[in-house]
């Protein structure tokens, strides 16, 4: 199906990449999530053939092209394995954070090196205690003359090992009513003193994916690293997390887009009382059934992609599609399993990694209870 949002230049920019990653990533994976974590050398061989934060304007050493190609390298990232996550929360919910709202003296110091992979970047909102409730996060930050002195933890944060610059979600004035205009967004850089990690965590899924705890003791971070206004923190995040929740329907698209292909391969291949089992008709009808969910999800995808690049209203639909393509993969993932039969419970088959790996989508970016509220609200409840 052709996409309503790419030209021809995107389609040659996917076969290069897509070269680019049977070099340098299918090879290795499975490595990568032995050692529970993507190597740097791979983080900057992306940044060299330009494949990280592509949008960013060229004179901060990006390519400054449309968000198509950033679609795309989400889409090829995701068909390796859902482990590389981390690369499209750089490039695609980070870096927007500092190119929206950050000064020019930001934008001239941080940007060059997050586009050649030397920087990798996270963003800490969620903490032990508040999750998709932000307004009620308990880091603080006080500004002390020339720093803001940054007290709390910080949990589940992608690239929380790898992080050279976590932008980091914290109450300048705790005693703000209503609680969420005291939220702020300070930068903190991998050497502020009073800055440590936490536990690499040890997640179901996601295995090669850093995952981590971050601690904020005392750490003294320049005031010149306040991203935008005091005290506009949480419209920050409610305006980027649009484009977050679009990126997981996107990924969440693609597994289901590859787990079904492995799938096909496998049922036409493995035979059963003396014939494939794609001659059953329960395979042909489960087949069947999941092909018509994901052509309708990319359908849905498509023109949403498209309308939020023409920076069109897209909150409700987008909280349509985070949700919706989540549990469609999740329903997909069990299926597709099942078709395995007692192989696809074997981790050397990738059906296994990818039902592992699926599930998070649900929670991340805003929980699928958190999506239906926002419709329901705009449904009028």
């Amino acid at each position: 199906m052709k996409h309503l949002y790419l030209q021809e230049e995107h389609e040659i920019f996917r076969k290069a990449l897509r070269k680019f990653l049977e070099k340098e990533a299918y090879p290795f994976y499975e490595q990568w999530e032995e050692e529970r974590i993507i190597p740097r050398a791979f983080w900057e061989k992306m940044g060299a053939q330009g494949y990280l934060c592509p949008d960013v304007d060229e004179k901060y050493g990006g390519s400054g092209v449309d968000w198509g190609f950033s679609v795309v390298i989400n889409e090829e990232l995701e068909r390796v394995g859902s482990g590389l996550v981390g690369i499209g929360l750089h490039s695609d919910i980070v870096i927007p954070y500092i190119t929206a709202f950050g000064t020019e003296e930001q934008k001239t110091r941080w940007l060059p090196k997050c586009v050649t992979g030397e920087t990798i970047t996270a963003i800490a909102m969620t903490e032990p205690g508040a999750g998709s409730d932000l307004a009620n996060i308990q880091t603080t930050a006080i500004l002390d003359g020339d720093h803001y002195v940054l007290n709390g933890q910080k949990t589940f944060i992608t690239n929380g090992i790898h992080a050279d610059l976590v932008i980091v979600a914290c109450k300048t004035d705790p005693k703000a009513t209503p609680k969420h205009k005291g939220v702020s967004l300070l930068v903190v850089e991998r050497d502020t003193v009073g800055f440590s990690r936490g536990r690499k965590l040890n997640k179901v899924g996601l295995h090669s994916q850093d995952t981590a705890e971050l601690i904020f003791e005392d750490a003294k971070v320049p005031k010149e690293n306040l991203l935008g206004e005091e005290g506009k923190g949480f419209q920050y995040l409610m305006e980027k997390l649009q484009q977050e929740r679009l990126l997981v329907a996107i990924a969440a698209q693609a597994a289901a887009e590859k787990m079904f292909e492995m799938t096909m391969s496998y049922v036409k291949s493995r035979q059963a009382f003396g014939v494939p089992i794609s001659k059953f008709q329960n395979t042909q009808f489960k087949m069947a059934e999941m092909a018509t969910e994901i052509e309708m999800g990319r359908a849905f995808l498509d023109q949403l992609i498209a309308e939020h690049m023409n920076k069109q209203e897209v909150v409700n639909k987008v909280s349509m599609a985070k949700w919706k393509l989540t549990e469609t993969a999740r329903k997909i993932a069990t299926e597709c399993m099942q078709l395995h039969g007692g192989y696809g419970y074997m981790e050397e088959y990738e059906i296994a990694r990818r039902y592992r790996d699926i599930p998070v989508a649900s929670i991340y970016a805003g929980t699928n209870e958190i999506m239906k509220t926002i419709i329901a609200k705009n449904l009028g409840f």
